[in-house]
């Protein structure tokens, strides 16, 4: 249970953190050669109205399945006293395109998240409008904040090719209130092996096993087959607090295959082995730890100054400084995100940068310029300063093009490179964009080039363009790559302005656009401190 801010004098309502797990059965068939490749999509309603629809998230993609069971877990704020309306769409999906238009859609189905949490104990289904099923299961998290490393070796596994020996990888599965089982982890392919050694597994505990350690894991191992359906080795059941015992007689598994077992009878004794190699737990610190060691968020604004968006002075440019007061969507995404970045940067002093405009003096292009138009005096003193230099920049500089995000990426990398080996700084650059990237591969290369640094870089897509180039740099359908580097872990996130418009039509929903920009910032934090090996630092 979050208890949230202690405000005396105040009031306020409790809300649990819950994870949704998502799995279908018999999905529709859209691929006229290979079953689907679906993945299940999550959105929540913003309003009363029929089509007010945010997306939330995403799972991975189960390659040649009618009968996914996603790892990918859905993590959601669970209020008593609000009905909130939930909507998991299944598509098939068919290319790199982020865009949902662009693949099959194989069904939906709507509920509340009220309905889910009371009937986990029989189990929540519900029947997908174009056929199949979805089940779903809910459960508050728990406040454990451990991470856990599990290794895992085969042993002697049967054979299941027929011209080779088998493809083995495994799956993690904790057993639920209903008597079924989420999959929690799913293993990489060992190719043509009997004896696999599959890497190191890093897990919180509370999503192993929501911090029970006496909750019932189930490891399924498969036989990897081109058409997706798996061949199943064997299982076995454990927990938590048994694996913690560490290598050594007790956590040997043997893999038992019940059809095989009930076919040879007394002559049956395994399937193969698995044996734990390692284990090891350590406490998982939080964001709001490094922030109480004295980290510093550095925020940097990089706003579009392309010509497509319009003159300024005519009302229908996205630049447009209305009479009245609106504030236009490059405004609206400046105060979303800065309104809660600038309360842990100390000092509020912001370095604003744009990009696509002809500069003064000389009217030559520029794609790095300082708001300020002045190099001595990068910085603009909080949310207000960086507005009052957007205008003055507005009226100074000549829209132009084309739009270039890698300058203002390296110009932001090149200060996080400062910090890569010191914990107390971490820097967050806002990107607020209309249209088409002109220099794609170049923005994948520095992204990728950054994925290592104390940096996170959010994208906000204003206007009504077609923003799929921008999607595909958001990491959520996998590490972005580039002249064969990947990624080292996902740094960006993208959200399209247009999606977070009050009903109606008049203003932004601040609160949400906010949320969906900033959500994935913690975990980002956290992520580059461990795998820097960071702890908090401890405060004088």
């Amino acid at each position: 249970m979050n208890f949230g801010t202690f405000q005396p004098g105040g009031a306020s309502l409790p809300i649990s953190q819950v994870e949704v797990s998502v799995r279908c059965e018999n999905l529709i068939d859209r691929d006229l050669t290979s079953k689907s490749d679906p993945t299940c999509v999550f959105f929540v309603k913003k309003s009363d109205n029929s089509g007010d629809w945010v997306e939330y998230g995403r799972t991975e993609k189960i390659e040649d399945s009618h009968n996914p069971k996603w790892e990918t877990k859905f993590v959601i704020d669970y209020r008593f006293e609000e009905r909130q309306i939930l909507k998991l769409a299944i598509y098939d999906i068919d290319s790199n395109n982020a865009r949902l238009d662009d693949h099959d859609f194989l069904g939906q189905a709507e509920f509340s998240l009220g309905e889910v949490m009371a009937q986990q104990s029989k189990g929540f289904v519900r029947n997908l409008c174009k056929g199949g099923k979805v089940f779903v299961h809910a459960e508050e998290l728990s406040s454990n904040r451990e991470t856990v490393q599990i290794k895992f070796e085969g042993q002697e596994l049967d054979k299941k090719d027929l011209f080779g020996k088998s493809d083995p990888f495994f799956e993690i599965s904790r057993a639920n209130e209903s008597n079924d089982y989420s999959v929690v982890y799913r293993s990489e392919v060992i190719k043509n092996t009997l004896d696999p050694k599959w890497k190191t597994i890093s897990l919180e505990v509370r999503v192993l096993c929501n911090g029970d350690y006496d909750r019932s894991l189930r490891f399924d191992v498969f036989d990897k087959d081109g058409d997706g359906s798996h061949d199943l080795i064997g299982s076995f059941q454990t927990n938590l607090r048994r694996l913690i015992k560490g290598p050594g007689s007790e956590n040997i598994y043997d893999c038992i295959n019940e059809k095989k077992r009930q076919k040879k009878g007394s002559k049956y004794k395994n399937s193969g082995s698995l044996l734990l190699k390692h284990i090891q737990i350590e406490p998982n610190p939080s964001f709001l730890e490094f922030i109480q060691g004295g980290l510093q968020v550095n925020f940097t604004v990089a706003i579009d100054f392309t010509g497509s968006n319009g003159r300024p002075t005519d009302p229908n440019s996205l630049h447009y400084r209305d009479p009245t007061g609106r504030p236009n969507q490059y405004v609206t995404a400046i105060q979303a995100v800065g309104e809660i970045i600038q309360d842990y940067d100390s000092d509020k002093q912001f370095p604003c940068l744009g990009f696509g405009a002809r500069i003064p003096p000389s009217g030559e292009v520029s794609h790095e310029f300082f708001l300020t138009l002045d190099s001595s005096k990068p910085f603009c003193s909080g949310i207000e300063g960086i507005l009052s230099s957007y205008y003055t920049s507005l009226n100074t500089v000549q829209l132009y093009g084309p739009t270039n995000f890698s300058p203002v990426i390296n110009h932001v990398a090149k200060f996080a490179q400062v910090y890569q080996s010191d914990p107390t700084n971490y820097f967050v650059l806002l990107i607020i964009t209309d249209g088409i990237i002109t220099d794609l591969e170049e923005t994948k290369s520095a992204l990728v080039a950054a994925s290592h640094l104390p940096l996170s870089v959010i994208i906000v897509g204003v206007g009504m363009e077609d923003f799929s180039a921008m999607e595909m740099l958001d990491g959520d359908t996998g590490r972005l790559q580039s002249d064969g580097k990947v990624a080292v872990r996902d740094i960006v996130q993208f959200v399209e302005l247009r999606k977070f418009v009050q009903q109606g039509g008049h203003g932004w929903n601040k609160e949400l656009l906010a949320k969906s920009l900033l959500a994935e910032i913690p975990k980002q934090v956290c992520g580059w401190m461990k795998s820097n090996g960071f702890k908090p630092l401890a405060r004088n």
